[in-house]
């Protein structure tokens, strides 16, 4: 049996060194040697050390074993010699999880979601998955049935969910003894946190399986269906339950979010459940009125009475003939924008005829124009 190192020696401090001095040394190495950061033979060589590290640290940042390792060496703390020994409860990680828990705590996250499984390993619930869906104002209207392909995950044929190799398997964590779980302890609490080693699983693969690369399944994708309510508006979700990412260690699934975008119309803008539209209106129609057509997003037509005289951006309300609201009883409302069209392009009779027609409003006066006699009025004051 190999003779162990001086704790001392291994963290490379001297024997007065202080908690800091031996919280920071094992940080380092810990850093330095952690498995995860190696590969191949190299990756075994660090978890020794890494081992050796951390068992230095756990003896020596405990000021009762600390002593007695002082006092009498090895002897003093090993189990099977009657010394303090290692904890085998939540103790056994505390000195290991005070000094370096904080940083596998930001670097591997406790996860939302966390349970216990019938094994004591640590069991979570999978992510969620979020799908951008774009649909037409139409179907955001009247709604739609689809449907979509996202990805799913599938036991692999080759290792059949285990991960491992075939002809091999896989091994109890060292780190967490298969919980899946380390304790770290802070003054008089004690928190669990996900291993760091396994991150969770409470098995580490030494052979991962060539297909699955010990993932124990592969994805693929599946076809789901889905219907579109009625009334549907941008940036609305869609929950799929279940249909999320797989959870660990029986854990269950996260869900599909489906998030709704809205395709931008060529005549209709939405406003909550009323809609807008700009209907352009010729010169002469404005000036004499008359009945005009507009469409509605049904595909249906209603009919606006113009007055005579309607100006630009005059505004016509057709009640009903908006978006009725997933939560709304009835629906919205219409909202026609008069744009009044100047002719272009004219011929040189056209031409000829508007400037009788401007003469003839000329010598009317203000009669045919109140709004450009107010307003010359107004400029008028101005520059008093």
């Amino acid at each position: 049996m190999a003779t162990k190192r001086d704790y001392y020696d291994v963290l490379g401090v001297p024997k007065n060194a202080s908690d800091d001095d031996l919280k920071k040394a094992y940080r380092r190495l810990a850093a330095k040697f952690h498995p995860d950061r190696h590969q191949g033979e190299e990756a075994k060589k660090a978890e020794e050390k890494f081992k050796e590290a951390k068992e230095a640290y756990e003896m020596l940042s405990d000021a009762t074993k600390r002593t007695a390792y002082d006092q009498f060496g090895h002897a003093g703390v090993d189990p099977s010699m009657g010394g303090m020994g290692r904890g085998g409860g939540p103790e056994g990680f505390g000195g290991f999880a005070e000094a370096f828990g904080d940083i596998f705590g930001d670097i591997f996250g406790g996860g939302g979601g966390r349970g216990r499984g019938a094994g004591g390993q640590q069991v979570y619930r999978g992510n969620d998955l979020s799908y951008a869906m774009e649909i037409t104002l139409e179907e955001a209207a009247l709604g739609k049935e689809t449907q979509i392909r996202v990805p799913s995950w599938e036991t692999c044929d080759t290792c059949h969910g285990s991960g491992a190799k075939p002809g091999t398997s896989a091994k109890t964590c060292t780190t967490c003894n298969g919980s899946g779980t380390v304790h770290m302890r802070q003054g008089f609490f004690s928190i669990q946190q996900t291993c760091p080693h396994c991150r969770g699983t409470g098995k580490i693969i030494p052979e991962p399986c060539p297909s699955c690369h010990g993932a124990g399944r592969l994805k693929k994708h599946k076809t789901l269906e889905v219907k579109i309510p009625a009334g549907i508006n941008e940036g609305m979700r869609i929950r799929s339950a279940g249909n999320g990412e797989p959870g660990t260690n029986g854990g269950p699934p996260g869900d599909l979010y489906i998030e709704i975008r809205v395709r931008q119309h060529e005549i209709f803008e939405r406003d909550g459940d009323d809609l807008h539209c700009t209907v352009p209106v010729g010169l002469t129609t404005a000036a004499l009125g008359g009945a005009i057509e507009v469409p509605t997003l049904g595909g249906s037509k209603a009919e606006i009475e113009l007055p005579e005289g309607t100006q630009h951006g005059k505004t016509f309300r057709l009640r009903g003939k908006g978006i009725k609201g997933l939560r709304a009883s009835y629906p919205g409302d219409l909202y026609c924008h008069v744009s009044v069209e100047t002719p272009v392009k004219l011929t040189e009779h056209q031409r000829k005829l508007l400037k009788e027609l401007d003469e003839s409003f000329r010598k009317g006066g203000e009669r045919h124009s109140p709004n450009a006699k107010s307003w010359a009025d107004r400029v008028k004051d101005l520059f008093k």
